[in-house]
């Protein structure tokens, strides 16, 4: 009896069975099904963003309203008063005593300051004992021409010396004249030593102390400067020649300056100067704004925002300029629902400086496309001159497309 042994060989271990499956197939076909679960649910996304309802617009809208339309140009200035006086030296001298300082309030012929008046005292005594003498002098030679005329009559002396001695007595004559002119002249110069005010008004700048020399063989010296009135003052803009046409006399005018920030100024223009100011080539006009200054806080030298109102509409219905610019997305404005024609015929005058224009209205919740006459136009608003627009009606100025009614990015599955 023989054993028949039942392992398998070696050989045949090693040999898989025919319906197994390496991890290697498995992963493989993991992947294969991944990837085919990944493009179906990309194409429901695309599909459900596709089918998705659009969320309705929202409109932003603005009243028409009635109110003040002002076109304005700016410029900078400087705040000066109306009238300065310059008050100098005619003579050159010491500065003796000074009478007056910054912000005196001054009388007309009031006493500012005193040049030192020892030189000028010394020529007026001169003067006048140069004309003292030639007045003496003039005395005898009138005294020996009376008695020479006697003699002439007489035959006592020759008639020439009676000629020679008229002719000394028109010659002492002219010297006498001629030194009083020279005393007059002394006595203004020693005038001329007190600095007095011309005008009643306040001292805005001193420049001399005691002690001080002034000069004035050249160049006049300025010694104080005074402002008349204070209470009156202007702005000396700078305006641009592009601006210069639209601005004429009387143009109402504001202005800032740095010390007050929150408060502003009235004013008009006054004058409009021809002569130009060139700087590098930029040409500007000196158009100047008169304003009142009862509180005295406008200081002489202050620089100002200046804003003056060229054109000027009160009281007249205006629509904001964002309207006028407004277009509905995906709505043709030549193809969009327009209102039927009805509004009342403007002004010829306020026809000839009109413009066509379009506004868009809601009614009915739609956008409705609305021809108009627009007249004068500030940057903010325009003034509106005809057009079929109720006083309910509200303008669109901007447009919003997130609603309430649906998520804007919201989507569904179309299952």
């Amino acid at each position: 009896m023989s054993w028949v042994s039942a392992a398998k060989p070696p050989e045949a271990a090693r040999q898989p069975a025919p319906d197994a499956v390496t991890p290697r197939k498995r992963l493989h076909r993991l992947s294969r099904y991944g990837a085919i679960g990944a493009a179906i649910l990309i194409a429901l996304l695309a599909a459900g963003w596709l089918s998705r309802r659009p969320a309705p617009p929202q409109y932003l809208t603005a009243p028409i309203s009635r109110g003040t339309v002002a076109r304005t140009v700016t410029a900078t200035g400087t705040v000066n008063p109306v009238m300065t006086i310059i008050i100098g030296s005619y003579v050159s001298g010491v500065i003796q005593d000074v009478y007056c300082d910054y912000n005196t309030r001054v009388k007309k012929g009031q006493l500012c300051a005193r040049i030192d008046p020892r030189p000028y005292q010394a020529a007026l005594e001169q003067a006048k004992g140069q004309l003292a003498r030639d007045s003496a002098q003039l005395s005898g030679a009138q005294a020996d021409l009376a008695r020479y005329a006697v003699l002439v009559r007489q035959d006592s002396v020759a008639r020439i010396t009676y000629t020679d001695q008229a002719a000394l007595v028109h010659q002492l004559e002219g010297s006498v004249q001629l030194d009083r002119a020279l005393v007059s002249n002394a006595e203004v110069n020693l005038g001329y030593t007190n600095i007095v005010s011309p005008v009643d008004g306040t001292v805005v700048a001193r420049n001399v102390t005691i002690g001080q020399t002034v000069a004035a063989s050249f160049q006049t010296p300025t010694l104080f400067l005074i402002a008349t009135d204070l209470t009156k003052m202007q702005v000396d803009t700078n305006t641009s020649e592009s601006d210069i046409g639209a601005i004429t006399a009387g143009s109402p005018a504001d202005f800032t300056v740095e010390a007050y920030p929150d408060r502003s100024f009235h004013g008009s223009i006054v004058q409009v100067r021809q002569a130009p100011q060139v700087v590098q080539n930029v040409v500007t006009y000196d158009a100047v704004v008169g304003v009142d200054n009862p509180g005295f806080l406008l200081k002489p030298g202050m620089t100002a925002t200046v804003s003056i109102v060229t054109a000027q509409r009160s009281n007249v219905s205006r629509i904001p300029d964002q309207a006028l610019r407004f277009t509905p997305n995906g709505l043709n404005p030549a193809g969009a629902t327009a209102a039927s024609p009805g509004a009342a015929p403007a002004s010829p005058a306020a026809t000839a400086a009109a413009q066509s224009a379009r506004v868009w209205v809601l009614r009915q919740n739609q956008p409705v496309a609305v021809p108009v006459r627009v007249g004068l136009d500030d940057g903010t608003y325009s003034e509106l001159v005809s057009g079929d627009l109720r006083s309910d009606d509200r303008v669109i100025i901007g447009e919003q497309r997130t609603g309430t009614g649906e998520p804007a990015r919201g989507f569904r599955f179309p299952l």
